[in-house]
């Protein structure tokens, strides 16, 4: 089974291009407070969302092949590294996340920033779907998509994004680290034109975990919606490989 799990601002729509154009059964997680509702008691933290990530996958008959973008895959990193026998193999993104010297860009440290990022979120939930989505576009996504996703952004979805972004200082690697390589095979997919990324970092990242790196030339960090083909080819490609 194909398992995708999306990230930040964004719900589980955002892999149903790539999911059309792969073969076979898939299914797109949606995180907790992300277009669906904030479990009671959810604390919305690096750790619980990959403990969250953890249970879900005892729930599907494997094998699975888990994908994450952005902070799926951040999680997938941890979940590769922390509950790899439950994986037939991984695919994740932004793969400098994941490095012992990655600085935080500077959406997260204003997220992270008391009263600072709550006034971002307040000042977000006030605009337009519209001018929101206006935004998106300039980072990138097409017009539709970018409404789509403008659309699925609320309240909840930006309060799990404050308790995220605040668990995860000075970076992931911090408390998740140090990596060894995984049991399951992985792919670390780089976004060529990915304003977050790094590629050099992704590479080290790659050679830490045992994994291959595989970079998508023209694209930036929300490839799902941008080049979805491109993207199910690399994805293709390396399923085809553990053959």
């Amino acid at each position: 089974m194909k398992v995708f799990v999306h990230g930040v601002p964004e719900t589980e729509r955002i892999w149903a291009k790539v999911r059309h154009a792969i073969a076979g059964e898939s299914v797109a997680l949606s995180l907790p407070g992300f277009g669906c509702p904030r479990p009671d008691g959810f604390g919305a933290t690096k750790d619980d969302y990959a403990e969250w990530l953890a249970g879900e996958l005892e729930r599907i008959d494997g094998p699975i092949d888990l994908v994450g973008h952005d902070w799926g895959a951040g999680i997938t990193y941890r979940v590769a590294t922390a509950f790899g026998d439950r994986l037939h193999s991984w695919i994740a993104d932004v793969g400098n996340i994941a490095h012992p010297d990655y600085e935080w860009h500077a959406f997260a440290k204003l997220w992270q920033t008391p009263g600072e990022g709550e006034a971002f979120v307040e000042g977000q939930n006030a605009m337009s779907v519209e001018d929101r989505a206006a935004g998106l576009e300039t980072m990138g996504v097409p017009h539709d998509d970018a409404v789509e996703m403008a659309e699925g952004s609320d309240a909840t979805m930006g309060a799990c994004i404050l308790d995220l972004y605040r668990s995860a200082l000075p970076n992931p690697y911090a408390s998740w680290g140090p990596w060894s390589p995984t049991s399951a095979p992985g792919l670390i997919l780089h976004a060529a034109d990915d304003p977050f990324g790094d590629g050099t970092l992704a590479a080290e990242v790659a050679t830490a975990l045992g994994a291959g790196l595989a970079t998508m030339e023209g694209v930036g960090h929300f490839w799902p919606y941008q080049a979805p083909e491109q993207a199910a080819e690399v994805l293709e490609s390396f399923w085809a490989s553990l053959s």
